[in-house]
């Protein structure tokens, strides 16, 4: 549960050894990847074919009292992208008092420390227009090119900021971490509209590494 006591849902689809990791909404005030990860559940409850061999673990708000207030920390003022132990993480007031200072980010690492998955996807939105792209850290190069290739978002190198998941899985772990910038307009498109935009992209990163060959309607 988060600081204000809201649960923090996580759905799983599949089983398998390849397990992914999606989450949305670990800024509250970058709300797009919600509606689209809820598509895509929508979309493997009625294709169980792409979940063969593998499990897909979709925390759809990994930041509720962020989303409900549509404001980018935790009800104690905490960036929860800043919070968690990776080797560059820094102290200061909005990164939390230590490395998962926070019930939302234990949430999450404890989803990484007992699932394992071998690769995340993680949903944001720039602060201003034209910086939407695909980002990754640790050896996620390829899929990152793999997703870019099934849309308009072009990959880009932002850099491992302290104390960021991206940092926390990427680099300490060895995971690779997709961070997928969604355009800010984003926020204001359809549940539809995000999907045919980025629907074919998500389920590119769910084959990877097998081709894409299959229709995302």
């Amino acid at each position: 549960h988060s600081v204000d006591g809201k649960p923090i849902v996580c759905w799983t689809q599949g089983s398998g050894a390849d397990t992914i990791l999606i989450i949305a909404s670990i800024h509250g005030d970058e709300p797009a990847g919600t509606p689209l990860v809820r598509r895509l559940a929508d979309h493997l409850a009625g294709q169980p074919d792409l979940l063969a061999g593998r499990l897909v673990v979709i925390v759809p708000v990994a930041n509720p009292d962020g989303y409900a207030k549509r404001i980018r920390h935790n009800s104690r003022g905490v960036d929860l992208n800043r919070n968690y132990p990776a080797s560059n993480y820094a102290n200061g007031n909005a990164h939390g008092a230590a490395p998962l200072s926070e019930p939302e980010s234990v949430a999450l690492n404890k989803l990484l420390t007992e699932r394992r998955p071998s690769c995340i996807l993680s949903f944001h939105q720039p602060l201003r227009a034209g910086q939407a792209c695909i980002d990754y850290d640790g050896p996620g190069k390829s899929l990152a090119d793999a997703m870019s290739a099934q849309c308009d978002l072009p990959v880009q190198r932002i850099g491992s900021r302290p104390g960021s998941l991206g940092s926390y899985a990427g680099i300490t772990m060895k995971v690779p971490i997709i961070t997928i910038e969604l355009p800010k307009e984003a926020t204001d498109w359809s549940p539809a509209e995000l999907w045919n935009r980025y629907g074919r992209m998500l389920l590119a990163a769910i084959r990877y590494p097998q081709s894409l060959s299959k229709s995302v309607d």
